[in-house]
């Protein structure tokens, strides 16, 4: 053995050939953590003090290959002064610098996953052959930076400037087959044979077939494009990317503006060019936000694995009421591959559900996700029926029938009777009180809630809600569907609105009260688009469907009298009263008419303004910070009565929610952590300003505590 470490071995193969394997002990990955870095500046040494070795093979000992660096630990370093983390970084450069300079050839056999470091560590040997079903690339720009382990440095120079733009600024995983057209790798085998092939062309490298220092070469210069066509290049893909990626996230217009600024450099100087950019970004706000995302996610998938020790397998589920949103729910179960009875009472439902499912499939099929054959299999994996009569074998029914307390009691009772004894119930309701419907039930421990999001098949999140006597069982089952159907599932405790509605009403119930001072819909919609919501609180209004806002703010207004009940008519009254339902009838806030591609397009209608005027109490100027903090500080501030109340138990299931179920923008992170970003007390005395608009606005007496003591929901 040449080294051996906890992360990296060096052992000696055959004809002066070692080979270098990532195997990280204990854990399922291999990562890029201090350790790793520390073992590889080891190994690399001992390659290079060893005379006698002619070539190196590089391998992982696990499923995957790198899947990256140890973001949990590399994110302390962003605190770190801006010198002390250009320096840290460039030192980890200088452990892949040397890797390429060793005086003998290297060939990576990637084996699965190799992404951020794991891909740079690739990209710094001579030769990379990888496996068919392993997927590459550099996705750093979903946190918020760019690669900093060489990856703006090496890659243009590997694939040429244009492709590694896109795969930078894009962050996407690309295939083998991807990847091979763009020389990003030399060779593409089966699984079975990588190994071989690395010690193919290592062994080829040796003899001199292959000119190994030729391949290496360019990566040691700089980008050989003239001044025109760096111009040309550089400038098209900067103002292509930053409407792409809009103004909230700069990582992708930084990342081309750094290959720019070291075209004319060769490797060395170049990283240092990469490293100064890559601490600029490590230090904003958006990068905090997006890494802090990424360890909530992580988070989450943890919490959710928790419960598989309990859970049931759900082999085979049912839907009742199917529709749209049945249809949207056998879609994904049938697709996930769980097969799934969808009952209705009436033919037309039945053929409306069937119609949504296939339509959802049809789009997968002409997207190239999907095969014919695959679809058709989908497609018989959801058995539709008008009766209970299979319902005997069902592990799971959701009930997704009208959002009416009394028809789903009815219904939940009517199924329990026909089930096996330890079927789970679920209802898809998105504001009635679990424990309240469980009171039809004779089985009420194993009912829960599972509440989807419209579009199903778009929406990442489910709400699991636990009632007063849902069992853990009942609950972890669920959560176990949800995972499997592909959802990120978060449980709750019950309450009206459960988590995501609760929240969504007081912003709703800001946008309310700005009406209410005569501030014009529209202005308040761009005003909120441009904070980063995909849609602003008007068109989301029309969007949902004005009468499911109306029955919503009622079921909220009952549950929180207090805060949420309001006097005399609001917009939402005035718009149902007046059967303007949204894009459902074609007119709500707006007016809808279909665009070429048979989609709903808003335009404005006088007749709208007309019936608003009604509903103004009082004409106010308020400025643009006022929309934002009117609509902002009651969701906050409710989200912080969720954890204080125990509905979500951690602040990063909070935000999470908040991310997934209504489209929080990302890079600020969800509501709790938009408070620290502000500051805990900043937060607190800016909702004072606005007392006078109500309980929404008042701070809770652990939040005034929490500011009082400079404690934060994160960090």
């Amino acid at each position: 053995m040449i080294y051996e470490g906890k992360a990296i071995t060096v052992k000696a193969l055959e004809s002066g050939i070692v080979e270098l394997k990532f195997d990280l002990k204990g854990e399922s990955v291999n990562k890029f953590n201090r350790l790793t870095l520390n073992e590889l500046r080891a190994s690399v040494d001992a390659i290079k003090a060893d005379g006698s070795i002619k070539g190196v093979i590089v391998t992982s000992g696990k499923d995957v290959f790198i899947v990256g660096a140890d973001i949990t630990e590399f994110v302390d370093n962003f605190k770190l002064p801006d010198a002390e983390l250009v320096a840290g970084n460039l030192e980890a450069n200088k452990i892949f610098s040397d890797f390429e300079d060793l005086a003998v050839p290297t060939v990576v056999a990637i084996n699965g996953i190799a992404l951020g470091g794991g891909f740079e560590m690739c990209l710094a040997a001579d030769y990379r052959v990888m496996s068919a079903s392993a997927k590459i690339g550099l996705p750093e720009v979903k946190l918020g930076i760019y690669p900093g382990f060489g990856g703006t440095v090496r890659l243009p120079r590997v694939i040429g400037t244009d492709n590694a733009v896109e795969w930078i600024a894009s962050g996407k995983e690309n295939r083998a087959d991807e990847a091979l057209k763009v020389g990003a790798v030399d060779a593409v085998v089966s699984a079975d044979k990588l190994q071989a092939a690395a010690l193919d062309l290592v062994k080829r490298a040796i003899s001199g077939e292959l000119d190994y220092k030729a391949k290496r070469q360019p990566k040691l210069e700089k980008l050989k494009l003239n001044a025109i066509e760096q111009m040309m290049c550089f400038e098209t893909a900067k103002g292509f990317v930053a409407g792409q990626a809009g103004p909230n996230y700069p990582a992708p217009v930084e990342a081309i503006k750094t290959i720019q600024k070291a075209a004319n450099f060769g490797r060395d100087k170049a990283l240092e060019v990469e490293a100064a950019g890559f601490v600029k970004l490590a230090k904003t706000s958006v990068a905090e936000s997006l890494i802090g995302l990424f360890l909530n996610d992580q988070e989450l998938k943890k919490k959710a694995k928790q419960h598989d020790e309990i859970a049931r397998d759900v082999k085979l589920a049912a839907v009742l009421g199917a529709g749209i949103m049945g249809g949207g729910i056998a879609y994904q179960s049938a697709s996930k591959g769980t097969p799934i009875l969808m009952k209705d009472i009436r033919e037309e439902g039945i053929q409306m559900g069937l119609n949504e499912a296939s339509k959802l499939l049809g789009k997968r099929v002409e997207k190239g996700r999907m095969t014919p054959a695959k679809m058709a299999e989908a497609l018989n994996a959801i058995r539709p029926t008008m009766s209970y009569g299979d319902f005997g074998n069902v592990d799971i029914v959701v009930e997704a029938v009208v959002e009416n307390p009394k028809v789903k009691q009815i219904v939940l009772a009517e199924v329990e009777e026909v089930v096996r004894e330890d079927a789970i119930l679920a209802s898809n309701t998105s504001t009635i009180s679990i424990s309240l419907l469980a009171q039809a039930l004779k089985r009420p421990e194993n009912f829960v809630g599972m509440h989807f999001f419209n579009p199903v098949h778009m929406m990442p999140l489910v709400e699991v809600i636990r009632g007063e006597k849902s069992s853990e069982v009942a609950v972890a089952t669920t959560v176990a569907y949800a995972k499997k159907m592909g959802k990120n599932p978060i449980v709750v405790n019950d309450c009206p609105g459960f988590l995501v509605n609760r929240v969504l009403f007081p912003y709703f119930g800001g946008f309310s009260k700005l009406l209410g001072f005569g501030v014009d819909f529209v202005r308040i919609d761009k005003v909120m688009e441009k904070f980063g919501w995909p849609m602003g609180p008007a068109y989301l209004s029309d969007v949902v469907g004005i009468d499911t806002g109306h029955h919503g703010r009622d079921v909220m207004a009952e549950g929180f009298p207090d805060r949420m009940a309001v006097e005399g008519k609001t917009a939402v009254d005035v718009m149902y009263e007046a059967n303007r339902l949204g894009q459902k009838n074609g007119k709500g806030f707006y007016a809808y008419e279909t665009d070429k591609r048979g989609k709903p397009k808003k335009v404005s209608d006088p007749a709208a303004y007309e019936l608003l005027k009604s509903i103004v109490v009082e004409e106010r100027e308020v400025t643009d910070e006022d929309i934002i903090n009117f609509m902002m500080i009651p969701l906050c501030m409710e989200t912080v009565r969720c954890l204080e109340d125990g509905i979500v138990e951690t602040a990063a299931e909070a935000d999470m929610g908040l991310i997934y179920g209504i489209g929080f923008p990302p890079f600020r992170g969800g509501a709790l952590r938009y408070i620290d970003s502000i500051g805990v007390a900043e937060f607190v005395a800016l909702a004072d300003k606005y007392a006078e608009l109500g309980a929404l606005y008042h701070p809770t007496a652990k939040l005034r505590e929490m500011a009082a003591k400079g404690q934060k929901f994160f960090g």
